[in-house]
């Protein structure tokens, strides 16, 4: 990579709502800064903003935990109508001790409490008769599909081709603090194989498989921020265009490490918990 690749923070967007035109109110913002999308552009996207516009929002008010959510609570020191949610989304409970909570959700993501959460998500009353406002944030219920949304609202609002990347922030678990991830793309290849490419001395590429969907999440997201910055959305302009537009396109899957090579999954002395109707490895 030798040209330069600009990452434009996009601020001013209002809070996002249930039922928003998330892809016209960034156009319209992006206006506002004398700027529009261009052929070949990323647009990196909170999981947050895209999770809101689609409505992914539940009132713990409404929830009545079971059995498991409130033994599950009782030991990581959680609200169990909190645990009843993330539950909820889980497809295997991978490690439950003091304060941690990690599980396999039902997209696949291996990562602290499913992804809900509480962060910028508006407390306001509902309407009278109703319970008092405890909202929590799930992830999109699929993140590729709304990401292919968005790139295709784009096309019919501005005639041209981008690609987008919605991110998060996961922890992990042979590193100390949160780095952002790719949970979901489209027109962007997330899983560069590099194998039988040769580097600076000939030497030809054996395993080399770079997360261009996670290294963009991650820069993507040191400029989002993560408390009161209000720039959930970037454009990222000047990407090498063969990670752009790959012929079949796979979104943010690839980057999915498989159960049978993820060797910090089961780590020994945790305790595993798993949903009734999942099968055993």
């Amino acid at each position: 990579m030798t040209n330069p690749v600009l990452f434009q923070p996009i601020a001013g967007l209002p809070m996002i709502a249930p039922g928003d035109d998330l892809t016209s109110l960034i156009i319209s913002q992006l206006a506002e800064q004398g700027l529009k999308f261009q052929t070949g552009d990323v647009l990196a996207l909170a999981q947050k903003i895209v999770s809101k516009s689609e409505g992914r929002l539940v009132n713990l008010a409404t929830v009545e935990p079971g059995a498991r959510a409130n033994e599950i609570a009782a030991i990581i020191s959680k609200d169990p109508r909190l645990v009843e949610v993330i539950l909820s989304e889980t497809r295997e409970v991978i490690w439950v001790s003091t304060g941690i909570f990690v599980v396999e959700t039902r997209q696949g993501f291996v990562c602290a409490n499913a992804g809900v959460d509480r962060s910028n998500v508006s407390q306001s009353q509902p309407d009278v008769g109703q319970p008092p406002a405890e909202w929590v944030c799930l992830l999109p219920e699929d993140a590729d599909a709304s990401a292919r949304r968005i790139k295709e609202r784009v096309k019919e609002l501005g005639g041209v081709e981008i690609a987008v990347l919605i991110n998060d922030t996961h922890g992990r678990p042979f590193r100390m603090g949160n780095a952002g991830v790719g949970l979901g793309s489209a027109g962007l290849i997330t899983l560069f194989d590099q194998r039988g490419e040769h580097d600076l001395l000939g030497y030809q590429l054996q395993a080399t498989l770079t997360a261009v969907g996670d290294e963009l999440a991650a820069a993507t997201s040191l400029i989002m921020g993560q408390a009161d910055e209000a720039v959930p959305a970037v454009l990222v302009r000047g990407l090498p265009r063969r990670l752009l537009n790959p012929p079949t396109d796979e979104g943010a899957q690839p980057l999915i490490r498989p159960r049978d090579k993820d060797v910090f999954r089961y780590p020994p002395g945790s305790e595993r918990w798993r949903k009734p109707e999942s099968k055993p490895l």
